[in-house]
């Protein structure tokens, strides 16, 4: 399990590295809106989750979703490998 601090004791805008990609997380009411970022690649996603879930998860889930669409966008280019990244 990847340990991802809370920060200070909630979410509010907490920024961190993760695998080289950057998380930001957001809490708006009872959800975060969470961003994962690929410098390397410069692609961005977004996934919104309960706040009852530790940063961990939500970050876990944000990553699968990078990864997800960065192995789309090699699939769809010429001469790339699902996963690979440039």
């Amino acid at each position: 399990m990847v340990d991802m601090p809370r920060g200070r004791g909630g979410f509010g805008q907490d920024r961190m590295r993760h695998q080289g990609y950057i998380l930001e997380f957001h809490q708006v009411g009872s959800y975060v809106k969470v961003s994962a970022f690929d410098p390397v690649t410069l692609t961005e996603v977004s996934t919104m989750g309960p706040a009852n879930l530790s940063q961990a998860e939500l970050g876990r889930l944000a990553i699968r979703k990078l990864e997800f669409v960065l192995a789309r966008q090699n699939a769809d280019s010429a001469g790339g490998t699902p996963g690979e990244r440039k």
